[in-house]
């Protein structure tokens, strides 16, 4: 399913991980993978409040969650950096799809990371 919110269909979903030869490509790709899956759940499924984005956001937080592994067996970590940058790429998709009152610890409150 395209997206079709104009704001996230041109957004570089994780661009400073990019960035950093140290979060493997392979990987961080995957992780922007989960983020589109978040946006087309969000375009599908169309919450109605906040109850109803968190469960969404939490669902692709539990995805990260287990992408930990990846990024282990390839010589990296989800450490702080990259908990920044995935914190602020789930609060831009919520803010994307209107939902600027979010609270970006309760968006990803299903973390292990």
């Amino acid at each position: 399913m395209p997206i079709t919110n104009q704001q996230v269909a041109g957004h570089a979903f994780l661009r400073q991980m990019y960035a950093d030869s140290y979060f493997p490509d392979h990987v961080v790709d995957q992780g922007r993978a989960i983020l589109l899956r978040l946006c087309e759940r969000m375009e599908a499924e169309q919450p109605s409040g906040l109850e109803a984005l968190y469960a969404l956001t939490q669902d692709a937080t539990e995805e990260f969650n287990c992408l930990e592994a990846e990024f282990e067996a390839a010589g990296s970590e989800i450490e702080t950096v990259a908990r920044e940058v995935i914190a602020e790429n789930f609060w831009f998709v919520a803010s994307a799809y209107g939902f600027t009152d979010a609270d970006v610890e309760e968006l990803i409150a299903t973390r292990d990371w």
